[in-house]
């Protein structure tokens, strides 16, 4: 695999593999420069099929790209490959089948990977404020059955940092009402008193943070750092709130 691409640190049994793309390694031009995953955002559609094409070759899986609609849906790649093919609407996916990669692609929303200690399932997660508020962590933990979370290993993965993230009232409030002590991880926005209503979000903080209230305790990865933040980092990864037209890197676990 690519040098520049980061294998996540995390204690995965052996025949879990996982890793997340950035920008180099592919043959995409000017903005989308160079390994663009995403087929939605007016890149060539040549060139992201080839892309794609390096991305299998390299990981030596089968990548399954999602339709993600920042939405709370969960499908089970491995419980219907005839009909499961790229662009299925959905924010997060399943696998139990060995060589069958769940693929989030990104370009400031939070991927989390999942597997379980014994290595019988791996999951995938888009998880940016909407999905994150809605519950997409939780329901994927729920695909994991009677093994409950507290047997679940995450990894969070690169997002929009909590220096770059500025959001809304209504942001803040949404994960509230969900759990008061999301407070922890909002900040008033440089400038911006908090009766402006503009505030910058942790948004890992906040996944770890509901990760955990679901039972899991084995987290790694993303630790809201500047070295994780796409915004702040333009040579290494996409993004959409810096760049307006960006291209996509990819997280993808898979079973070997």
């Amino acid at each position: 695999m690519d040098a520049h691409w980061l294998v996540p640190d995390w204690p995965a049994p052996a025949n879990v593999r996982a890793v997340c793309t950035t920008r180099h390694g592919g043959v995409s031009l000017g903005r989308y420069d160079s390994l663009n995953l995403g087929d939605h955002v007016g890149d060539e559609p040549a060139h992201v099929a080839r892309n794609r094409a390096l991305l299998c070759e390299a990981v030596g899986a089968q990548p399954v790209f999602l339709q993600q609609v920042h939405g709370t849906g969960v499908v089970a790649l491995d419980a219907a490959q005839d009909v499961i093919s790229d662009g299925t609407a959905a924010d997060a996916c399943t696998a139990t089948t060995a060589g069958l990669a769940c693929t989030i692609m990104v370009a400031d929303c939070l991927p989390v990977l999942f597997t379980d200690a014994a290595g019988r399932r791996v999951a995938a997660a888009h998880a940016g404020w909407r999905g994150l508020a809605g519950g997409v962590l939780e329901q994927t933990l729920k695909s994991f059955g009677d093994a409950g979370a507290a047997g679940v290993i995450a990894w969070v993965g690169p997002c929009i940092g909590p220096k770059a993230f500025e959001v809304g009232a209504e942001v803040k409030a949404a994960f509230e009402a969900h759990a008061p002590e999301a407070a922890s991880c909002f900040r008033a926005a440089p400038g911006s008193p908090p009766t402006a209503g503009k505030w910058l979000a942790d948004l890992p903080a906040l996944a770890r943070q509901r990760l955990r209230t679901a039972g899991v305790s084995s987290i790694h990865g993303n630790d809201g750092s500047d070295t994780w933040c796409t915004v702040g980092n333009p040579s290494r990864f996409f993004s959409h709130r810096r760049d307006g037209v960006s291209g996509r890197f990819a997280a993808l676990v898979w079973k070997a």
